[in-house]
Formats: structure tokens, C-alpha cells, sequence
């Protein structure tokens, strides 16, 4: 999270923040050698307070001493001021003294030299006021007391102060290589420090220079004519090379769908006039397939309408029927083979067909419809129910015997599809045989009927190649082909 938070700040914010780390980190490094020198210099200086304080001692002492000296000869005044201002200073001294029992020879020679400082100042008081008094017997005693306790205390002082000087040696060597390692850890600390604020500096450099250098290779990738083939860049912040990064992205995202657009157009336009060849070739087969030959239309149909002229003169309703029926049939197949048509005129050519068929083979096709009238008027490429009844007679319900086989027509309506399913209780298909003609794999000669392959290959074109046929089969219980039309397609 606080990465995140660092990323996402202004790069004028960024600088402001790493000045103000390694300016904090500078100065904590710097209290830190401060407060260590300083507390090595007190451990140093309390080392030799003992011997100060000792050496004060002293010199108090000899300062009370001249003062009671000079004023006991000579009974001057500044004698008498040098004595109480020196006593004065003692009783300072003397408080910071040890007085009490302890385990300790330092502490305990204190309280030895302040008993007799306390006994030496009472000695020289008493020898003031008998120089007031002017016993002289009493006060020369008493200073001949002084004396012995003043040089008695000088001695005891230097010689306590000398030993504790050897102690206090020993813990000022013990201090001194204490200091040395304090300076030693100190210079580590601001060694590290430094290292740590190159290293701010260098991850702050990184985060904005490395944007731009990606930045810029995406470009130079882009300049080399192939911005299709370059991936968007990562955006790993929000500062302002963040944002220069997402502009670019979008930047990119706009080239590759323009690009898109124009290669799809391209494809598109190829595809279309591929797709007129091959409709315009597929309806070309589709004609002259069915007609099986190059007779000359308009004379077929005059000879068809003679022949059924003839035959009404003569009597012959059902001959009659049968050559209009023909006659409709091959009508249809020249004036609706490049059109579409209504799904009503698709079943009439249908019924057409399966008439001429029943007077052929003596009424023996079985044909029965399910159509949903709602659908009647749904527009349909022509000629794709007719192929696929022929397909189901020729290969299916033909080998059976008489009026065991039969072929149903049904059109219904499925979601928003217009199904129109053509079904046979005939031999079936082997599965073998119906992939390849799903898949397209023969060639028309070679599957089981011309009209079931022009039938899907009009289709593919006529609905861009939607999943608008479908055929299932079982082994000797018939065969199922559907056909289903787009309502939104049908022109409805």
C-alpha cells in the first residue's frame, strides 16, 4: 500500500520526499554521534571528579590554615576574611562527602577525611576565639592541633588521592577504547546512511527514468511500421509519466483498431466479391443441373401446353394435370433460380414435383406436410426444399418396398428461427458419409446427390456462412435434414 501511495505521487512530491528522508536520516545519524561524544566525554570527566574534589580539598584546607595562622599572629582582618570565606568554601566541599558505613575504601576514606576536617575547623574555631580572649596558652594548643590534623589531612588526602589517580587510570584507558569504538560505530553508522540515501536517490531515478526508456523503446517499435504487433505498455503509477504512459496506450489502442477497421473492410470487400462469384457460379449449377439439358425454354413450354391441349381434347384429365404440373415445375426452375421467393411458392414447387413423381411410379412416394401458415410469406433462396425431397426419395424411401416409404415436409417455428425440416423413414445415411458433407470434403459428383451440396453451398453464402443446416440420419430408420432461416434474415 504505501508503495502504491509513493508510486502514485507527483514527481515534484517524490523529490520533496526523498530531500526531506535523507535530510532526516543526515540528522538522526548526526544527534546520534552527539549524544554518544557527549556521554563519553561525562564518563571521562567523572573519572577525575574523585581527584578534583580531593585536590579542592586540599587547597581549601592549607587556605583555612594560612588564614588561622596569620590572624592568630598578627590578628589581622584579612586573615580573619581568608579564614571564614575558606571555612565557608569547606562546608561546600564537605557536604558532597561521604558519611555514612559502606563497603566501599573510596566512600569509607571520605568519611574519615570529613570526620576530620569536621574536627580540624572546631579545633581552629576554638583557637579563634581564644586569640579573642587572649589566652595564649589556649589558643597556641589549639593551633599546635591544627597543625598536626592539617598535616596529617595532607598526607592521608594525597595519599588516598594517588590511589584512586591509579583506579581512575585504569577506567580512562577502559573509556578511552570505549570512545575510540563509539567514533568507529559512529563513522559505520554514517557510512550506512550515506549508502542508504544513494539508494533513495537511485530508486527514485529508476521509477521515473524507466517508464520513459520503455516509454520510448515502444515508440522506436511503433516508428519501425508494425504497430500492430506492439504490446501496450504496464502502467505502474499515477504520476505524471503514469499518465503520459496511459495516453499512449490509448494512442496504440487507436492505431490497431484503425488498422482493424481497414483491413476488415479490405477482407470484406474481397470476401463480398467472392461471394457474388461463387453465388452467381453455384446458381448457374444449380439451373443446369436440374434442367439437364439446353433445351430451348420457350419451346419446351409451348410443347408442354400443346401436349396438355391435346390431351383435354381427347379426355384426359390426368394427363392433363400431370403436363401443367411439369410444366410449373420447369417454369419455376428457369424464371425463381436467381431470386428469392416466398416460402409458400417453395412448397408449391415442391407439390408439383412429388404430383409427377406419384404419376410415375403409380402413387407409390408417400408425401406428407406440417407447415405453420404464419411462415407461409417468410423470403428464402429458391430452389432449396426441392433438392433436399429429391435427395430423401433418390437415396432414401426409393430401394423400400412399395408404399412403405414416405417423406414429410414440416415448417415450423423455433425462438426466432424459421425451421423447415424434410424427414424420410428410408435406409439412412452413414455417419461417414454426413460429415463429409457437412464438412464440404466431397466433391458434388461424389456425395449422395448434386442438389443437398449446391443447397449448402447456396446457403453458406446467402447467410455469411451461419449454422443454417443441419443433418442427422440412423442406419436404416431414415434421415432428418432442417434448414433453419433467421427470422431477422427472412425479410418478415
Amino acid at each position: 500500500m504505501k508503495a502504491n501511495f509513493f508510486a502514485n505521487m507527483k514527481i515534484s512530491r517524490k523529490l520533496v520526499a526523498v530531500f526531506l528522508a535523507t535530510s532526516v536520516i543526515a540528522m538522526l545519524v548526526n544527534v546520534f554521534i552527539y549524544i554518544n561524544l557527549n556521554r563519553a566525554l561525562e564518563k571521562i570527566n567523572q573519572v577525575f571528579a574523585s581527584n578534583i574534589s580531593l585536590n579542592e580539598l586540599q587547597d581549601n584546607l592549607n587556605q583555612i590554615h594560612t588564614g588561622l595562622t596569620g590572624y592568630l599572629e598578627t590578628k589581622g582582618t584579612d586573615d580573619l576574611e581568608l579564614y571564614y570565606a575558606s571555612t565557608q568554601s569547606m562546608n561546600m566541599l564537605m557536604k558532597d562527602l561521604n558519611n555514612s558505613v559502606i563497603d566501599n575504601n573510596v566512600k569509607l576514606a571520605e568519611r574519615d577525611i570529613r570526620y576530620m576536617l569536621e574536627t580540624y575547623l572546631k579545633t581552629a574555631d576554638e583557637a579563634i576565639l581564644a586569640k579573642r580572649g587572649r589566652n595564649i596558652d589556649e589558643y597556641t594548643a589549639k593551633y599546635n592541633e591544627c597543625s598536626k590534623i592539617k598535616d596529617y589531612l595532607n598526607t592521608y588526602i594525597y595519599s588516598v588521592n594517588n590511589e584512586q589517580f591509579r583506579t581512575n587510570s585504569t577506567n580512562y584507558n577502559a573509556l578511552v577504547n570505549s570512545l575510540r569504538y563509539t567514533e568507529i560505530m559512529s563513522m559505520l553508522i554514517f557510512a550506512v546512511a550515506s549508502v542508504m540515501n544513494i539508494l533513495l536517490i537511485i530508486i527514485l531515478t529508476n521509477t521515473i527514468t524507466r517508464p520513459l526508456t520503455r516509454l520510448s523503446a515502444k515508440a522506436e517499435e511503433i516508428s519501425q511500421g508494425s504497430p500492430e504487433n506492439v504490446e501496450p505498455l504496464e502502467v505502474i503509477s499515477e504520476d505524471e509519466v503514469g499518465k503520459v504512459t496511459r495516453a499512449f496506450n490509448e494512442m496504440l489502442a487507436s492505431i490497431k483498431d484503425y488498422i482493424a477497421r481497414i483491413r476488415t473492410q479490405l477482407i470484406t470487400q474481397s470476401e463480398m466479391k467472392e461471394k457474388n462469384l461463387l453465388m452467381e457460379t453455384h446458381l448457374k449449377d444449380a439451373q443446369l443441373k436440374y434442367l439437364q439439358s439446353q433445351i430451348n425454354p420457350h419451346f419446351l413450354f409451348n410443347t408442354l401446353n400443346a401436349g396438355a391441349q391435346l390431351a383435354m381434347m381427347e379426355g384426359a384429365d390426368r394427363t392433363v394435370e400431370y403436363i401443367r404440373n411439369m410444366a410449373d415445375f420447369f417454369r419455376y426452375n428457369v424464371k425463381k433460380s436467381s431470386e428469392t421467393v416466398k416460402l409458400s411458392e417453395e412448397i408449391e414447387l415442391v407439390d408439383s414435383y412429388m404430383y409427377i413423381l406419384n404419376v410415375r411410379y403409380a402413387g407409390e412416394m408417400l408425401f406428407e406436410k406440417d407447415i405453420d401458415e404464419s411462415l407461409l410469406d417468410v423470403m428464402v433462396p429458391s430452389m432449396i426444399i426441392q433438392p433436399l425431397v429429391e435427395n430423401s426419395i433418390k437415396y432414401g424411401i426409393k430401394d423400400l418396398e412399395p408404399g412403405e416409404g414416405k417423406v414429410t415436409l414440416s415448417v415450423y417455428r423455433e425462438d426466432k428461427m424459421c425451421c423447415i425440416r424434410v424427414s424420410d423413414n428410408g435406409i439412412g445415411t452413414d455417419e461417414e458419409i454426413i460429415e463429409k458433407i457437412m464438412n464440404h470434403e466431397k466433391r458434388p459428383s461424389e456425395t449422395r446427390g448434386v442438389g443437398i451440396t449446391n443447397v449448402m453451398a447456396r446457403l453458406d453464402l446467402y447467410y455469411n456462412n451461419k449454422e443454417v443446416f443441419e443433418m442427422k440420419s440412423r442406419k436404416n430408420e431414415g434421415t432428418h435434414v432442417t434448414i433453419k432461416i433467421p427470422l431477422e434474415d427472412a425479410n418478415v
